[in-house]
């Protein structure tokens, strides 16, 4: 269809191939590493994808991460992104990371329930300050988590900063994509579910970065989410939509000083 191509990461990365196995590896690395600090699989809900794994830190934790994986809605799971924790982990920050029902089995709508439920299962078994990430349609799942009707008051309110990562603010286009076959959206569905649709929340900071080697398209929807939010908004040199959430390995980079509030 006529935005196959605009929305077609892979076919546009060299050596895309490599990168899943890659991240499984490490992901399992950094969980082996991390021992009895690794809770894995924790269930927040009925199915058997609605868990999550939580990764500790030493001592008391400083507050937490949660990291919404993407995949379009129809690829992928908590397992392969372990080693993103490794930064916020580093800083004294507890990470959870939740996997969800994937398309076409349910539908997006329904996987942004899901994670409402995985934030509020996090929030009933720790304390304090809550930050959100999320990168491509993780990043448009945390930033509808402040849709006021998501999420209790309460648990809204201990969300202090969300960081979308590349994210897909605007599902309208798809409807012209042949993922669409699996993402079964509508018109209605695709306006309710895009994030650059909702009122900027007010309270928290929201930072949005994005490779500066992606696709257009992606460029475009992290500039626009940004405008019609307020949003501080990073454009990273030399990466691209693979690799641009590498930097949340490093405690030291932009990136994680950015998801926690660091100066």
């Amino acid at each position: 269809m006529r935005l196959d191509d605009a929305y077609a990461n892979a076919a546009h990365i060299e050596g895309a191939e490599d990168y899943p196995p890659r991240w499984q590896q490490e992901a399992a690395t950094f969980r082996k590493k991390l021992g009895f600090r690794a809770q894995l699989g924790v269930s927040y809900g009925p199915t058997e994808r609605e868990a999550f794994d939580f990764f500790e830190p030493e001592g008391v934790s400083r507050g937490t991460v949660i990291f919404v994986h993407g995949g379009y809605w129809k690829a992928f799971d908590r397992s392969y992104w372990s080693h993103l924790a490794q930064g916020a982990v580093a800083r004294g920050w507890a990470v959870a990371m939740p996997s969800y029902d994937l398309c076409p089995d349910v539908r997006i709508a329904q996987i942004t329930g899901q994670i409402a439920r995985a934030v509020m299962e996090v929030a009933k078994r720790t304390q304090g300050d809550i930050v959100l990430a999320g990168h491509s349609a993780g990043g448009q799942l945390v930033s509808r988590m402040m849709d006021p009707v998501v999420l209790p008051g309460d648990i809204r309110d201990r969300i202090t900063r969300i960081l979308p990562i590349s994210p897909v603010a605007d599902l309208e286009p798809l409807l012209e994509t042949s993922m669409n076959e699996v993402l079964r959206l509508d018109m209605v569905e695709a306006r309710a579910e895009s994030p650059v649709n909702m009122p900027p929340p007010h309270g928290v900071h929201v930072s949005i970065w994005v490779g500066a080697e992606e696709r257009p398209v992606f460029l475009e929807q992290a500039e626009n989410f940004a405008q019609a939010w307020g949003a501080r908004h990073h454009v990273v040199e030399g990466r691209h939509h693979f690799d641009v959430i590498d930097a949340l390995t490093d405690p030291d980079s932009a990136m994680v000083r950015d998801l926690l509030g660091l100066k």
